[in-house]
């Protein structure tokens, strides 16, 4: 009869499994990479460093897929992307790519010192390269055209 105390006693000690599952470190885990995701998401974002023009027009609505862009370098030269391109090599480029994309937007940023007359050049070759949604990416706080306070006078 001592050795059947000494069983009951046993199971005292013994731990019972836990029927529950923890989750707190999982929630802890979850909001660290959320948090992590949203500051690493603004710096994920392609470009060739250029000087854009500031406006006051806000900002284009995003699309499902990625934007494409072209940028005109300050020293005239043009990029797809990241990519250096030549510039009897765009509108073949950019004919391949339109070829596998379903939406014809392209984005072209152009560094603030380019003459107009280069701008007006690139945005031909994208038309010619099938590419008729052409947006102009600025830097946002720059001056509004207004009308004069005293224009009625």
């Amino acid at each position: 009869m001592a050795e059947a105390g000494n069983r009951r006693g046993r199971r005292r000690g013994r731990a019972q499994p836990m029927a529950e599952i923890n989750i707190t470190p999982f929630v802890d885990v979850m909001l660290v990479l959320l948090i992590i995701f949203m500051v690493a998401a603004p710096l994920m974002t392609v470009g060739v460093p250029v000087e854009l023009p500031k406006t006051a027009a806000n900002a284009l609505p995003s699309d499902e897929e990625e934007p494409l862009t072209v940028t005109i370098k300050g020293d005239g030269t043009l990029a797809i992307q990241n990519t250096d391109t030549a510039e009897g090599e765009l509108v073949a480029k950019l004919q391949a790519i339109a070829a596998e994309r379903t939406s014809d937007r392209i984005f072209l940023r152009a560094d603030g010192g380019n003459a107009w007359n280069r701008v007006a050049e690139v945005m031909g070759a994208l038309n010619a390269a099938g590419f008729s949604n052409i947006g102009l990416v600025t830097d946002i706080g720059g001056t509004a055209l207004a009308a004069p306070a005293d224009a009625g006078n």
